[in-house]
């Protein structure tokens, strides 16, 4: 092997370590009620909630391809029984063979979605107020579900997803004059990552800077927790979010697209 190849052959692990971490940073911030292994691809399921990243099968080793055909399907029937159908979500961490087989069976792509990350320390936080995370779940809950515009009848998945969390959370809203949710966002300290998730500005309050000011809030309360290093995962057409971060100093750490398959069966 050349030395070239080596260094490649080095990167590409590297980049694969990073991305390993991430997603298990990911599944910890974001965690699924029911979460089976085949192999090493984790199958999570979440009845009570329709995220998609709750409800997907998650392939975790490049190398894992065996059966391909007949785990699908395994993981096709427990989707079937939670009354959910089979998502696989295509990171780089998916076998190139499990690729290779959705294409050739016709499986969508959608929603593709990039990770990106950005060292706290080299970030611009100055100027914002330190605010506090607020402690009531439930007013949490209330403001998420009416900032996304989300059915009411979401309100007990939500809320078991958030109790599900482990890492230390912030939990963090915006309210205008009256009193009512116009931004939220949570922020998962996690040893040294913090992560962002469920960050939304309810539509009638965008292009106002509200979700600038929200987010360099969440980052400053977990810089002074001791995190290092933030993440968030935003869809790529997603053109304000993506503005947003990439402004503040985020760069592209690697992307995720979801495969369904043709008909919703395996």
């Amino acid at each position: 092997m050349s030395r070239s190849m080596a260094i490649t052959e080095a990167e590409k692990m590297r980049q694969l370590a990073v991305v390993r971490r991430l997603e298990a940073a990911g599944f910890r911030a974001w965690p699924a009620s029911s979460t089976g292994f085949d192999g090493t691809w984790a199958v999570r399921v979440t009845a009570s909630f329709p995220a998609k990243r709750l409800n997907s099968v998650n392939p975790l080793d490049p190398s894992d391809n065996s059966d391909i055909p007949s785990r699908l399907q395994r993981a096709a029937k427990t989707f079937a029984e939670h009354g959910r159908s089979i998502m696989v979500r295509q990171s780089p961490l998916a076998p190139p063979d499990l690729v290779a087989h959705l294409d050739e069976k016709g499986w969508s792509r959608f929603d593709e979605s990039l990770v990106m990350t950005a060292d706290l320390d080299s970030l611009d936080l100055a100027g914002q107020v330190d605010r506090i995370p607020i402690r009531d779940m439930s007013r949490y809950v209330e403001a998420s579900l009416a900032v996304h515009e989300r059915a009411a009848a979401l309100r007990s998945g939500l809320t078991g997803v958030l109790e599900s969390i482990r890492p230390p959370t912030g939990l963090f809203i915006r309210e205008n004059k009256d009193g009512s949710p116009v931004a939220v966002a949570l922020a998962i300290h996690d040893n040294d990552l913090a992560g962002l998730l469920d960050v939304a500005v309810h539509r009638t309050e965008r292009q106002r800077g509200v979700g600038r000011d929200l987010v360099k809030t969440a980052l400053r309360y977990t810089a002074h927790k001791g995190a290092k290093t933030a993440w968030v995962q935003v869809e790529a057409d997603n053109a304000a979010g993506l503005s947003l971060y990439r402004s503040l100093g985020f760069n592209e750490a690697y992307r995720y697209v979801y495969r369904a398959p043709p008909g919703g069966g395996a």
